[in-house]
């Protein structure tokens, strides 16, 4: 049962790419969106989840929140290491952006989609109902993961071919994850601790790259009403689940 649902996030998150490739005439407001959606998946969604499943304090702080800034520095490194790897070899960059962040980004959000087929097969190892309200929430915002892995690979400089590419593996790994739990289970603290980490990645993304491309090319007043929208849509999918 859990593999069949979660060949309804498959599809939801081939659409989500389908309507980010569609809409090149108007990078702004997919820009735009797509900072909004995720700006709500990490702080309607991914946090609060962590926080509720790594339960554990270090040093008087929550280790979820103590993952969630490591994550995003992690972020903030990676993408700084690789730009002076590429500057160091004379490569040329696209609108000072690096084709391997965007890569690095997409494979992130390829990671957390397998989660989320994870988070399907062991709520169906519960019951039937906590399964179901997991998928219900999981194939909703699919829509936001595939729309941002392909977002993601393009802002970045990479070609249409590995966007897609990227889009699929995306839209695979909810599957794989579901398939993945007929043979084991992940503790909660850890998927809390994951959940933590990959929210910190995530907003490093949203905050420092994606929304603030999104206002230079085009500070219209749409592209701020994108933004509100998708951090509304994903309230209101979060609101729907529980």
């Amino acid at each position: 049962m859990a593999v069949l649902v979660a060949l309804g996030a498959f599809l939801m998150t081939l659409a989500g790419g389908w309507a980010a490739h569609r809409v090149t005439d108007r990078r702004h407001l997919v820009l735009g969106l797509a900072g909004g959606l995720m700006l709500g998946v990490v702080g309607l969604e991914l946090l609060p989840e962590s926080l509720e499943a790594a339960g554990t304090e270090v040093y008087g702080v929550p280790a979820a929140l103590l993952l969630f800034v490591a994550g995003f520095l992690l972020a903030h490194l990676v993408e700084r290491l690789l730009a002076h790897r590429q500057a160091a070899h004379g490569a040329e960059e696209t609108n000072g952006r690096t084709p391997e962040v965007g890569l690095t980004a997409a494979a992130a959000m390829v990671g957390h989609s397998a989660m989320d087929g994870v988070a399907i097969g062991a709520a169906f190892q519960v019951g039937g109902g906590m399964g179901a309200a997991v998928a219900v929430a999981v194939i909703a915002h699919d829509f936001a993961d595939g729309f941002n892995t392909y977002t993601l690979t393009r802002v970045y400089g990479n070609a249409r071919r590995r966007a897609l590419t990227m889009l699929f593996a995306d839209a695979a790994a909810p599957v794989a994850g579901a398939a993945s739990t007929l043979f084991f289970t992940i503790p909660e603290p850890l998927l809390g601790g994951y959940l933590g980490l990959f929210g910190g990645a995530l907003l490093y993304l949203a905050a420092a790259e994606i929304l603030p491309e999104a206002h230079h090319e085009h500070p219209a007043r749409s592209t701020l009403l994108c933004t509100i929208a998708g951090a509304l849509f994903i309230w209101l999918v979060v609101g729907a689940a529980h």
